[in-house]
């Protein structure tokens, strides 16, 4: 199969800093692998050795994070592998290490013959991106998936333009480039992960840590008048719009995350944000709607390197109902001539195509616009391996 990405990124990292680490990682090792989230275990872990260098903290988070993700290609060939040979294969047969760094006798990896062994996906993944994707671009979607996503900060267009704000984390040390889909948008380039909440900039609030394909989506929507933002969650997308210049009126039924959005809100400084609670005044309408839906996820797998043996796919069969329910709610608060934007941040076609095509059906008069970036059929799709963002889904309509 050859080399890429995720391999060479193991293969250079400080391995060695393992030595005499197995038996301290071997319960936390067991904990990724029975459930827990690897972030979780990695904190618990790293508290719990304080007087770790900085070379063996950063062995042990990729461990944790290594076997957590690969641990299906890892176990090939083995009926009831441990978890520090499983740790091994990690460091030998990907990273390329021959040291026995770890003492511990593991058999060789046989190579693997399908792309859920490959790139150590549940065989239910494989099978959604298969149904998603086109077939030559399967292995380059999942080697995708298998490496972290890009760090992408969003500059506060209501305090501070882009170019200022790169030059002012410049000074800090912290470089970045200007996305090239987004206006906003700037993608950390430093090699190391910065310490951004420690910024001037962040404590000054210009900026929030969005990613591209999130911020696309946010560009969908006008740049004034009222948007009411139907799911609004602890507002990502409901600060963007503000900075832009609309004004968001942001509903959500979780309210403690309604409060999070009073909070980030006031540390952006805006005050273009109208926190209205679980629904909208019976009645009310706006020339713009945006429904960022429940949704499985699934594209921002690659923010949760375990996040995939997590997850229960039974648990999707839910989401297209409600995401129906949410544009029918989304409809009767929608003025003549309005703009609705129906959005995910999966690729499942169950919750993106197929909800919206029953959506239309249901409204005949709607007239689907294609969003900048749309395919063919107007849909917009962000895919980690075209675009480089997490994987998002959008359909735009206007109201007759």
């Amino acid at each position: 199969m050859g080399r890429s990405a995720p391999f060479d990124r193991l293969a250079s990292l400080p391995w060695l800093a393992l030595r005499g680490l197995g038996p301290l990682l071997e319960p936390a090792l067991d904990q990724v692998l029975r459930g827990e989230s690897a972030e979780r275990v990695l904190d618990r872990f790293l508290r719990a050795h304080k007087d770790f260098t900085a070379e063996q903290r950063t062995v042990s988070a990729e461990s944790l994070f290594g076997v957590g993700l690969w641990r299906r290609r890892l176990a090939l060939g083995l009926e009831r592998p441990t978890a520090l040979v499983l740790l091994a294969r990690l460091v030998r047969d990907l990273a390329g290490v021959q040291d026995d760094v770890l003492g511990v006798a593991a058999p060789a990896s046989p190579e693997p013959t399908s792309l859920a062994d490959a790139w150590s996906l549940p065989d239910w993944l494989a099978n959604a991106l298969t149904e998603a994707l086109p077939a030559g671009e399967l292995e380059a979607c999942a080697r995708t998936l298998n490496a972290p996503g890009p760090i992408c900060l969003r500059a506060n267009l209501e305090r501070v333009s882009r170019p200022a704000l790169q030059q002012a984390l410049a000074v800090e040390g912290i470089t970045t480039s200007p996305s090239a889909l987004t206006e906003a948008g700037l993608l950390v380039q430093s090699p190391a992960r910065p310490n951004l909440l420690g910024t001037a900039a962040s404590r000054d609030g210009l900026f929030e840590v969005q990613d591209e394909g999130s911020q696309c989506l946010g560009e969908l929507l006008p740049r004034s008048g009222d948007v009411l933002d139907l799911c609004a969650g602890a507002g990502g997308k409901s600060l963007q719009l503000a900075a832009r210049g609309a004004t968001v009126h942001a509903c959500d039924v979780d309210l403690a995350r309604l409060e999070r959005l009073r909070r980030r809100a006031e540390h952006a400084r805006t005050s273009r944000i109208r926190i209205v609670g679980a629904a909208p005044r019976a009645g009310s309408t706006f020339p713009a709607v945006l429904v960022d839906a429940p949704c499985s996820e699934l594209g921002a797998l690659r923010r949760g390197p375990d996040l995939r043996f997590r997850l229960t796919p039974d648990d999707f069969a839910r989401f297209p109902a409600l995401q129906q329910e949410l544009l029918e709610r989304a409809l009767r608060h929608l003025q003549p001539g309005g703009l609705l934007v129906y959005a995910t941040c999966t690729f499942r076609r169950e919750e993106n195509e197929a909800v919206a095509e029953a959506f239309e059906r249901a409204h005949p008069r709607l007239e689907r616009t294609p969003p900048t970036l749309a395919g063919p059929d107007g849909f917009l799709r962000l895919w980690p391996h075209r675009q480089g963002t997490d994987g998002f889904f959008a359909a735009c309509w206007r109201a007759p």
